[in-house]
């Protein structure tokens, strides 16, 4: 299963087998009437998948759900809701029953008539919404007649006795490292880069570990029917009582689309005139932007936004998209916690930037409820950071300062670097020891045949590795690689790499190139173009001040002289 956009994972039973839930899915309608040639490459998927012992992700689902028809029809089991006693049998009945909190400051600042609403899923026992599907789908899996979520499944795994892998790709913040390793959970990190169908990717990397692992059971979020289900059963009702059954308008961001999809069917059923809206980040597939970019844009907010149209996702149910930027997001983020108090994630930020764009059209006394996912726990070294955001060109430097000396904003380009000494990542550890310490560098990039960068190598990480037996000096590089580093370009100021060089060692130093692949399509390629480290930045600093000096002093000289 998937942490919001990127964690998947496994559990292992120690008592009991857990069950297949083979229960009728979720389509996503935009899919009918696609068309014969759609079906044939459907076709195509699943015996490639057939081959490789996995199921896609993005296959269209099944589902019989119909807008009207009585819960009556419905295949599936929709447990009444309880209330909890006043002490808790263990931390998963803290799951749901999350408050309903008015935002004042914000939708003022935006001139908005209506209410903004924000449902405060980081009250959940595990800090997410996603906590909810991860008990749903666990006991769902649990039941003979049935066939987060990281951080929600490893809780669940933890309460219950499950053995609980996680996959989950190095772009995700290590405070969620930290926690899943706190709960016991057993955690395999994945390329950023790797396309979801590919095996290294953290989707194909948690099906090969399913296939190799006796007697377990991938609960896949993507297409499991209890990821939907948990909110149509729980969150919807939630909202529906909260408001007394009026709202006009529900803002939800799309990761797996469980959330949107589940909330919105309740919704629909029972507030016919509701609209909703989804949040997509630029960069994400899940709705297409109006503005064509031929390249591919990535994207920082962790949570929302997928390279793939999830079987879960009904995108039929959907009456407007907004398409977030990381901007935005990030900067509402801030501003929820500083102004409404808030400890929210970085996807509530783009939530609720959307809600108060969207919610402009709402009157006096209409409703907009908007759905905050997570709280700010995983994000500290990310947007709640000055230096992250800094880093990511998010939030100005000049900010930061009352005084910029004379090099700020000079680029990265005037320190004139030489070239830099890279490494092939099958080369050995003990050969990339032997090479740094004959050429005098403590760090080199490691680079494929292509001359991209796939990550770097330092002295001190292979000694860590070698060390603590995680690796041999006869293994490659690659095994040893740093993935955590920050960079710079060309033509950024020398401002953003002295902040930078405040917390890292070295930078590298990167430029942009859009690559056209064989079938026509574009994607954006970073060359490494050098390695920067404090010693350049000073030495460049120095040099420069003591010929201004020199200069200064001759000019003196000549001034006494006449």
């Amino acid at each position: 299963i998937q942490k919001s956009s990127s964690v998947d994972a496994i559990t292992v039973t120690r008592g009991h087998r857990l069950r297949m839930n083979r229960g009728v899915e979720v389509q996503d309608e935009s899919d009918r009437g696609r068309g014969e040639n759609y079906e044939s490459e459907l076709e195509n998927r699943e015996v490639t998948a057939d081959q490789r012992k996995w199921i896609r992700p993005d296959l269209p689902s099944r589902c019989t759900w119909r807008l009207g028809a009585p819960l009556s029809e419905s295949p599936h089991s929709h447990p009444e809701r309880t209330k909890a006693p006043s002490i808790l049998p263990n931390i998963l009945w803290k799951i749901g029953h999350t408050p309903l909190v008015r935002l004042n400051k914000i939708p003022k600042e935006f001139g908005l008539k209506c209410d903004i609403l924000a449902k405060c899923e980081f009250f959940n026992a595990g800090g997410s919404v996603k906590d909810r599907i991860a008990l749903r789908m666990v006991e769902d899996a649990e039941r003979p007649t049935s066939g987060n979520t990281g951080i929600g499944l490893a809780l669940t795994a933890a309460v219950k006795g499950y053995r609980c892998i996680i996959t989950m790709p190095e772009k995700m913040s290590m405070e969620k490292v930290d926690v899943l390793r706190a709960l016991g959970v057993e955690i395999v990190r994945t390329p950023t880069s790797a396309a979801f169908d590919t095996p290294e990717s953290h989707i194909g990397t948690a099906w090969g570990l399913k296939n190799e692992i006796p007697n377990s059971h991938i609960l896949d979020q993507y297409r499991n029917a209890s990821n939907p289900l948990a909110h149509y059963d729980t969150t919807a009702e939630e909202i529906l009582e909260q408001c007394d059954g009026k709202l006009d308008m529900l803002v939800a961001g799309a990761g797996t689309g469980g959330t949107l999809t589940g909330v919105a069917r309740k919704l629909k059923e029972r507030c016919p005139n509701v609209k909703i809206v989804g949040v997509d980040p630029e960069g994400s597939i899940l709705v297409e932007s109006k503005e064509k970019n031929e390249k591919k844009v990535s994207f920082e907010v962790e949570g929302i936004g997928y390279d793939f149209i999830p079987t879960v996702l009904d995108r039929s149910l959907v009456d407007m998209w907004y398409k977030s930027t990381d901007v935005e997001t990030f900067t509402m983020s801030r501003k929820l916690i500083r102004e409404e108090g808030l400890l929210c994630g970085g996807s509530s930020g783009s939530a609720v930037a959307a809600a108060v764009r969207m919610a402009q059209q709402l009157e006096e006394g209409q409703r907009c409820v908007v759905i905050l996912a997570d709280s700010v726990r995983n994000y500290m070294s990310k947007f709640l950071s000055d230096e992250w955001m800094c880093e990511k060109g998010f939030l100005s430097l000049e900010a930061q300062m009352d005084h910029e000396p004379w090099w700020w904003n000079l680029t990265v380009q005037s320190l004139h670097l030489s070239a830099p000494l890279t490494v092939s990542p099958s080369l050995s550890c003990q050969k990339t020891i032997e090479i740094l310490r004959e050429k005098a560098f403590d760090q080199a990039p490691v680079v494929n045949e292509s001359g991209v960068i796939l990550g770097m190598v330092t002295l001190g990480r292979i000694l860590s590795f070698v060390s603590a037996g995680k690796a041999k000096p006869s293994e490659a590089v690659s095994n040893v690689l740093c993935k955590s580093f920050k960079q710079v370009h060309l033509t950024d100021s020398l401002g953003k790499l002295s902040h930078i060089l405040k917390t890292d060692n070295f930078a590298p130093v990167v430029h942009d190139h859009i690559q056209y692949e064989a079938d026509g399509s574009a994607c954006q390629r970073q060359v490494v173009f050098g390695v920067v480290t404090a010693i350049d930045l000073l030495n460049y600093i120095t040099t420069h001040e003591r010929l201004d000096q020199s200069s200064s002093e001759c000019s003196l000289s000549d001034d006494v002289s006449l």
